[in-house]
């Protein structure tokens, strides 16, 4: 689930790109000068690359956050990954979009690892 306020914020910017779109539109089909619709088009693409990277970046997090929990309840303390695990657990929020991919991949691992302990 999104939260209320990005979705929200992912609407009002979908609209907004909406409305672009139309332009560009009227534009193209009143023969607009090629100048002008080229930097109506780039709007539009900057404005979809942004509700985009809001949206992953949303995702992401929801599901790294899910990742660590289960992580942590996988290693109840003695597991031999209990620094790394803590530190992405700290530092989560302030990843960047390209780093919360990769911590992805490094805390399933963990986990697994944890598990594996965990069964002996």
């Amino acid at each position: 689930m999104i939260p209320k306020d990005i979705s929200q914020d992912v609407v009002n910017r979908l609209k907004s790109i909406a409305g672009q779109i139309e332009g560009l539109i009227r534009m193209l089909e009143s023969d607009e000068y090629p100048e002008k619709i080229f930097n109506w088009f780039k709007a539009a693409q900057s404005g979809l690359d942004k509700v985009y990277h809001l949206l992953l970046d949303e995702v992401y997090r929801k599901a790294l956050v899910i990742r660590i929990v289960e992580t942590v309840n996988a290693c109840p303390g003695n597991c031999d990954n209990e620094d790394k695990i803590g530190f992405i657990r700290q530092q989560f929020p302030t990843f960047s979009l390209d780093e919360l991919t990769q911590k992805m991949k490094e805390i399933s691992k963990l986990k697994e690892k944890a598990e594996q302990f965990r069964r002996g």
